[in-house]
């Protein structure tokens, strides 16, 4: 499988990257020319046990596998409550004005995202150069986000979930998929739940003012045996469906983030491909090797493509090295397009080296 193989040059990102948030929490990240905030997504365990639940101890669990010790610092919140509400009011505005008064932004920040995470971020963006403003402080200096397995668009299985959980609708195959996602515990359709429908989730903050490159890490993999995929519309990562992932400006049943490099990395006219994006969206990084709750970890699932490559952040070039393959002959051969070093390396690995 190694025929014809040719390396595409790409100038390296030289300055990116880096923010922070956390509650009385330590991290020892490497040093970055930006600083790195983790913000992370639905954290089942709180929905099923609201009382029981320890925000700051599951958001540093949720990303101890690869980000949380190359973190400059991180925003956790409570699925329990909903974005707009309580999660902006009593946990996200606390942390800006801990980060503001910290200066750290002050070379700038880049947003790590990971699911409901992007939705979570993306309501920040939109409000956080008013709310600190009329505190008197400074607003962040936020260059990039860099959402892996973005929930923006929100996700089918939410629908379903809430309509479930409320008695609207039911049947075994419901039951199954939300068994698998959510697990068997989840009784009530509370908190970010209601945010994560689909068209919920694409009306909450919209149309940031700030012009914040969104970029987008894809993944397409299969998990939870393929029972909830038959909810979602397009290509999904088992949680999410593409036109989330992808950040595309409306609702489909689309195959990939690129019209001419399938998920899997096979250079080919894509019929079904996302044509239009939400302002600022660029996807980046694609894969079918990864589902939606490995790509943010420290392993290597397979190889991963590329959509677009890059992106102007801060002034500064955000892309990768990319080499091409081919495998049979005549009308058998086929091309395809990876990112270099990812037949070794996992996707959050690949994603982090680009950040300067």
């Amino acid at each position: 499988m190694n025929n014809n193989k040719r390396t595409h040059k790409l100038i390296k990102p030289s300055h990116l990257l880096g923010a922070g948030l956390a509650m009385l929490m330590s991290f020892s990240a490497a040093s970055k020319d930006y600083k790195i905030i983790l913000i992370h997504g639905l954290q089942v365990s709180q929905i099923t046990n609201k009382s029981g639940s320890d925000v700051v101890n599951d958001g540093e669990t949720y990303w101890q596998s690869y980000w949380n010790n190359r973190a400059d610092e991180r925003i956790d919140w409570p699925s329990y409550e909903r974005v707009e509400g309580k999660i902006a009011t009593d946990w996200v505005w606390p942390k800006l004005k801990q980060i503001s008064r910290s200066n750290l932004c002050n070379d700038g920040c880049v947003l790590v995202t990971h699911s409901t995470g992007d939705l979570v971020a993306r309501h920040i963006i939109d409000n956080q150069e008013n709310w600190l403003e009329n505190a008197g402080l400074q607003p962040l200096n936020i260059v990039a986000t860099f959402d892996l397995a973005g929930a923006g668009g929100g996700s089918e299985l939410a629908d379903i979930a809430v309509s479930a959980l409320t008695g609207a609708s039911w049947n075994f195959a419901i039951d199954a998929a939300l068994k698998w996602w959510l697990g068997s515990d989840v009784t009530q359709a509370i908190g970010v739940l209601h945010d994560l429908k689909v068209n919920n989730a694409r009306k909450i903050s919209p149309f940031p003012d700030a012009r914040t490159p969104r970029l987008r890490f894809v993944a397409d993999g299969n998990a939870y045996l393929g029972l909830t995929g038959g909810f979602l519309r397009g290509n999904d990562d088992s949680v999410v469906a593409s036109h989330s992932s992808c950040g595309a400006s409306s609702v489909g049943s689309f195959g990939s983030c690129s019209r001419s490099i399938d998920t899997d990395g096979q250079l080919d006219s894509q019929g079904d491909a996302v044509t239009s994006f939400m302002p600022n969206h660029y996807p980046m990084m694609m894969s079918d090797s990864y589902s939606h709750n490995e790509i943010h970890n420290a392993q290597r699932k397979g190889n991963v493509t590329i959509a677009m490559n890059n992106v102007n952040v801060d002034g500064q070039n955000v892309g990768f090295n990319t080499f091409d393959e081919s495998t049979g002959t005549w009308f058998w051969k086929k091309q395809y397009r990876y990112i270099k070093d990812s037949n070794n390396l996992s996707a959050s690995a690949l994603i982090y080296n680009v950040i300067p």
